[in-house]
């Protein structure tokens, strides 16, 4: 079965966005081992899964950057607009971007359904709400928790929908010079 890992930007105080969705905490100049890292976590999946308000930034975004061979995260940009991806959505009728999806099912349902089928691993990126309903139903296999050196006091937490405890183990806590340290962790399972 494949896997299903959760990679994301969060600040010591554990918010993923400000109250307004604010971004502006985030460590943007990556050292080479952390450029690894991810490089390493995106080559071991071969589908994206996103909410519905990510998504519209994010595949625009990693489209504009993969038509530009100058920038310099130009492979990244191809890689993610070549990969599958699905968007979650109640609201769209329809996709509006290339290689991708939508989802408009049972959360649950669909996730295990992409979860059956053969290949390699799944990765999901936000959104808050998203991540959440994602986390609440116990559907992340591995958290890629990238803490960043700041403290915000206010935002969107992934954590807000978890209605009783939820059991990590430890996998590995890696610190790049850039100041984020990666928290990698799987749920205890039963």
């Amino acid at each position: 079965m494949r896997k299903l890992k959760l990679q994301v930007q969060i600040t010591v105080d554990g918010f993923i966005a400000g109250p307004n969705a604010e971004m502006d905490w985030i460590t943007f100049n990556w050292d080479d081992g952390l450029k690894d890292y991810v490089t390493e976590l995106t080559e071991s999946m071969d589908m994206i899964v996103l909410g519905r308000n990510l998504a519209q930034g994010f595949i625009p975004h990693w489209a504009a950057v993969a038509q530009n061979p100058e920038h310099d995260e130009h492979l990244a940009g191809i890689k993610f607009t070549d990969t599958p991806k699905v968007v979650f959505s109640k609201t769209l009728d329809e996709s509006a971007w290339d290689n991708t999806v939508l989802a408009k099912g049972d959360l649950v349902e669909e996730i295990n359904r992409l979860k059956e089928q053969d290949g390699p691993d799944i990765i999901a990126y936000g959104g808050a709400n998203f991540v959440s309903n994602l986390i609440k139903h116990n559907l992340i296999d591995e958290y890629h928790l990238f803490m960043n050196p700041a403290v915000i006091g206010n935002g969107m937490s992934i954590f807000h929908g978890v209605d009783s405890k939820l059991d990590l183990k430890l996998v590995n806590a890696v610190p790049f010079a850039c100041g984020i340290v990666v928290l990698h962790y799987e749920p205890k399972r039963s």
